[in-house]
């Protein structure tokens, strides 16, 4: 893309950026709730495009003037100063360009958003859920590292001590961003504890992540919506099997069965079902368009397929290759200790430099 055509992107950016602004001071829409919150959402992520764009013409601006002033002057202190800036303010300009050629990269709308994550244990038996709750372990202490919070909202665990599956609520600044591209199948290579022989054994886990869903993205129609009530199966004492706490909640339109056991009442499993079952719904939706649209793209990355081997984690090469971007790092205690930011930054990178490639081809 030429730089004449980013700017034109760049003036319409801006001038729904001002229309933005008269929309949510205009009286009717602060009084529609779900309109203003959407039009301010989307203020908000065009804010910083259009900072770096009136710094550009800033920038530009000077450029000028600097190159007038040196036609006109022959005053040589006045020239030499001139020539400063306008040595610094060109390599302003260049830098300017850059960053908002990745400003202009369409946005993910679900970036900014809290995730659920669901974590299960897929081939390879008791290894699986073991590793499965390792993997549990590392996003836990990665969340911490970024002061996001974790909740885990349902489980079901082995008597190994690991988990047949495991959904987490992980609340925080742009979790989605950061933990989009963990979603798909994580492959372990190591000597498992059950292992007498000390053979080298390969089980995998698969990691699904889905934006939580506000009620501004999906609005699920009560009749689509089976509930079913029962009681609690679990680790015993005087409440379980008393009442039927236990909530079962089937999506008629796309079949997405979730249950949920986990609270006490009724009342709790309920809302905790309908937040998972509305992200589990817009994820459906969402992948569906997706899919749509990397075949038309044909993206390498994507948040993709939970069966796509993503990653290996080698335990005796304390080893760690992700397979999407071929990158290798021989740190995996302390990938697994919740330093993910190396691996998360070049998957980052890796789909900011496609997605640019991409823009500059149209």
């Amino acid at each position: 893309m030429e730089i004449a055509e980013i700017f034109d992107k760049l003036q319409a950016v801006a001038d729904r950026y001002d229309e933005l602004n008269e929309l949510i001071s205009d009286p009717e829409v602060i009084a529609d709730s779900q309109r203003f919150m959407k039009l301010s959402k989307e203020e908000g992520s065009l804010r910083e495009t259009v900072e770096k764009y009136n710094e550009y013409k800033q920038v530009t601006q000077t450029i000028k003037d600097d190159e007038e002033m040196l036609r006109e002057t022959d005053d040589p202190d006045l020239t030499a100063m001139t020539k400063e800036e306008l040595a610094d303010s060109k390599e302003k300009q260049a830098q300017l360009e850059k960053e908002l050629e990745v400003l202009l990269i369409p946005k993910d709308p679900n970036d900014d958003k809290n995730i659920i994550m669901e974590i299960r244990g897929a081939a390879g038996g008791d290894e699986a859920s073991l590793f499965a709750a390792d993997l549990y372990n590392m996003y836990l202490h990665y969340a911490e590292r970024q002061g996001w919070k974790v909740e885990v909202v349902d489980k079901n665990e082995t008597e190994v001590g690991g988990f047949k599956e495991i959904a987490l609520m992980i609340t925080g600044d742009k979790v989605y961003s950061k933990l989009k591209f963990e979603n798909g199948a994580h492959r372990v290579q190591r000597v498992p504890v059950t292992e007498s022989a000390g053979r080298v054994h390969t089980s995998t886990a698969t990691v699904g992540v889905m934006p939580e869903a506000e009620d501004v993205d999906v609005d699920l129609d009560p009749k689509d919506i089976r509930v079913d009530v029962y009681r609690s199966s679990g680790a015993g004492g005087q409440h379980v099997n008393k009442t039927s706490s236990a909530v079962r909640m089937t999506h008629l339109p796309t079949g997405i069965v979730v249950a949920m056991q986990d609270e006490r009442s009724q009342q709790q499993n309920r809302a905790k079902a309908m937040r998972i079952l509305k992200s589990r719904v817009y994820d459906y939706y969402q992948q569906k368009e997706q899919s749509a649209y990397d075949e038309k793209r044909k993206n390498a990355i994507g948040t993709g397929d939970r069966s796509e081997r993503i990653r290996t984690y080698n335990f005796p090469q304390n080893r760690v290759t992700d397979h999407r971007i071929g990158l290798t790092l021989n740190k995996l205690d302390k990938i697994m200790a919740g330093d993910l930011d190396e691996i998360i930054e070049a998957l980052i990178v890796a789909d900011q430099t496609k997605k640019l490639e991409q823009l500059r081809n149209e």
